[in-house]
């Protein structure tokens, strides 16, 4: 039984991370206006949020620029059209997609209002994804790595990908339910896995969870009271899909006097609902839980979801094919 303490008591070490421009942008295909950008930047400071992730910092010789927001490439320049020189407490963040990405599109961090390098990989990519971190850190950036779809690995192979990433420069090291497959006590034995490595080489552990089984939040949650320290979370849960762990769940739970849910409300009610009234559409629903039950990329499920289908049953079995 975990100590109470870790899921009553303040934990300073503890930092909530806002996904909702990257995870939230797979929804909409980064079209926010600076408008929203800028109001979500200043709820995030006024609710006391740790790090607020920008958006993908995508290569243009992979992804045509004039089918995509600019948050899908979120250069410098854009960041301080909405934070100037952000003389604040909040944190920024980007992520770097492995095989999607070009880290010659990363300045030095002396140059930039960045903050963190998120680096998004596959177990198979581990190379490639140390040769980010390493770039990135090496230019003064903090660093996480985000080791995806681990549902679908064998254990062996998240290990040798723990020992492979504790020996670099790495700050944070993320487990990533990226189907929505996981369950609660799952959760904790993975957690006891990566803060074992943790523990040997001095990094810290984060968790980014999806919504597929409505169990975003409450893996988060396990996560944070095995002693897991960065926490994702995205406003009224948008994020691909069916979503991640709502930030408002996780503010509210948190007992950190530093957070303030009132803010990420106050933004939802005045922002996140004209999305969804403008027909942009997350969430879970069946076609989510089905992907996630069966521990499948929801890449189907989204396409269900553009096309309005409404046959659940007959999807269920094109999945089981």
């Amino acid at each position: 039984m975990k100590e109470l303490s870790n899921l009553l008591g303040f934990r300073e070490s503890i930092k909530v991370v806002d996904a909702t421009l990257r995870d939230g942008g797979l929804v909409n295909d980064f079209y926010f206006t600076d408008d929203f950008v800028k109001a979500l930047y200043q709820a995030n400071i006024d609710a006391g949020v740790d790090y607020m992730e920008m958006g993908y910092r995508a290569s243009k010789k992979v992804f045509d620029e004039s089918k995509f927001g600019k948050w899908k490439f979120c250069s410098d320049d854009h960041i301080r059209e909405i934070v100037g020189d952000n003389d604040t407490d909040l944190k920024l963040a980007i992520m770097a997609d492995i095989g999607r990405h070009d880290k010659n599109d990363f300045d030095e961090k002396v140059n930039s209002p960045v903050d963190l390098v998120r680096v998004a990989a596959y177990i198979h990519q581990m190379p490639e994804a140390i040769d980010m971190v390493e770039d990135a850190a090496k230019k003064g950036y903090e660093t996480s790595c985000n080791i995806m779809a681990i549902s679908n690995s064998q254990e062996e192979d998240i290990k040798v990908a723990l020992d492979m990433l504790g020996k670099t420069p790495v700050d944070v090291i993320y487990i990533v339910d990226s189907f929505g497959s996981l369950y609660p006590e799952q959760i904790a034995r993975i957690a006891d896995l990566y803060l074992n490595f943790a523990a040997k080489y001095n990094k810290k552990i984060g968790i980014h969870a999806h919504n597929n089984q409505q169990l975003a939040f409450a893996n988060t949650i396990e996560a944070c009271g095995d002693g897991v320290d960065w926490l994702d979370g995205t406003y009224l849960s948008m994020g691909r899909g069916a979503g991640n762990c709502a930030m408002e769940l996780l503010l509210g739970f948190l007992k950190n006097p530093k957070y303030n849910v009132y803010p990420v409300f106050k933004f939802i009610e005045d922002h996140m609902m004209k999305l969804k009234d403008d027909g942009i559409v997350w969430g879970y629903d069946l076609q989510y839980l089905m992907t996630g039950l069966l521990n499948q990329h929801p890449r189907s499920a989204i396409a269900f979801t553009k096309e309005n289908r409404r046959d659940y049953a007959e999807y269920y079995k094109e999945l089981l094919i």
